[in-house]
């Protein structure tokens, strides 16, 4: 085995191991780590077949593994982008729902509003 073939199982795997510790549910936590478990699988036999690679490049009418492999990265990538952009908006829109939600209670009561002189806007005379 080379060098660089140990290197990069290492940092598969750690990359591997530090993505499965993820605070999400049971269920989606369990899809994650089969997924990641399948993804960590195929990046190690990568790298230690990469004529198998290619073939499978081949196979799918793609000239070289590493193409195929950039094809996967690539969709990988927009994927993540796809998922952060919608847990990002709903991070939003939660926190929305918070402050909306915090200005409400926290607003006096229209009795004691009145009662302070809070009847409406600050008038200038």
């Amino acid at each position: 085995m080379l060098a660089i073939q140990v290197l990069l199982i290492a940092v598969v795997l750690v990359v591997g191991a530090v993505l499965v510790r993820s605070t999400a549910g049971a269920r989606h936590q369990a899809v994650r780590r089969l997924l990641l478990g399948a993804l960590v699988g195929l990046a190690v036999a990568s790298i230690l077949v990469p004529g198998a690679v290619t073939a499978v490049a081949n196979a799918v009418g793609v000239g070289r593994g590493a193409d195929l492999l950039l094809y996967g990265l690539v969709i990988a990538f927009l994927g993540f982008v796809v998922s952060s952009y919608r847990r990002s908006r709903q991070l939003e829109e939660t926190i929305t729902q918070l402050a909306r939600r915090l200005a409400l209670d926290e607003a006096p009561a229209p009795e004691q509003a009145r009662r302070d002189g809070r009847d409406g806007p600050a008038r200038q005379g």
